[in-house]
């Protein structure tokens, strides 16, 4: 059963940096689609980063050159690091893995960006 557990998040100053980690058990990483997303208060959930299997990794535009997400195939684990955070980075972060056709998610971990 694929469980994917997400960790790293809290409250920081606009600024400030955080790094989410995503574990997985259950499944391999290393050849699927990981990506993470985001909701806000208020708004639809929307794609954050993406790091496909063999392709390129594609980021939002809103988070272009701060966050970088990245992955390490032996812990099974997907990271992203959020430099230079925002006050409308406000959001619970989820991360997901599509496997065979189907997409799983994380409960989600929540990021306060607040003075």
């Amino acid at each position: 059963q694929v469980q994917l557990v997400e960790s790293g998040g809290g409250l920081v100053q606009p600024g400030g940096s955080l790094r989410l980690s995503c574990a997985a058990s259950g499944t391999v990483i290393s050849a699927t689609d990981m990506a993470w997303h985001r909701q806000a208060p208020g708004k639809e959930r929307e794609l954050v980063a993406r790091m496909p299997a063999g392709g390129n990794v594609r980021y939002a535009d809103s988070v272009m050159g701060r966050f970088t997400i990245s992955r390490d195939n032996t812990l099974t684990t997907v990271y992203l690091q959020m430099n230079s955070l925002k006050p409308e980075d406000t959001a619970v972060y989820y991360c997901t893995q599509v496997l065979r056709g189907r997409v799983y998610w994380g409960q989600g971990t929540q990021v306060t960006v607040s003075s």
